[in-house]
């Protein structure tokens, strides 16, 4: 089954010369966001990002980043901290309720 969250992957961000096709960015994605093809990393579905910032803290070269906690993981984390559904309200989904 393949996600897509409505305008997440907005704040992702691959500098592909910096990139040293690791494939560090493919092994921690939960929704397979990146693959390698030609020895650099390349985003292969924007709409799947999370947004949740594990490529970017693992990526050895620093050539990703990400505002996590904005999409829908983050609206995720603070609806089970609250103990509520989870409300996207924030600057990566606009309140389009992508996540409930």
């Amino acid at each position: 089954m393949r996600f897509a969250y409505p305008k997440n992957g907005e704040t992702l961000a691959l500098d592909v010369a910096a990139c040293i096709g690791c494939g560090a960015c493919v092994d921690v994605c939960p929704h397979a966001v990146f693959t390698v093809e030609a020895g650099k990393a390349e985003i292969a579905s924007r709409s799947a990002c999370m947004e949740c910032g594990a490529c970017a803290r693992n990526c050895p070269a620093r050539a990703l980043s990400v505002e996590a906690g904005v999409g829908c993981a983050g609206a995720i984390i603070i609806g089970k901290l609250r103990g509520t559904a989870p409300t996207c309200g924030g600057d990566g989904c606009g309140g389009s309720g992508c996540c409930g």
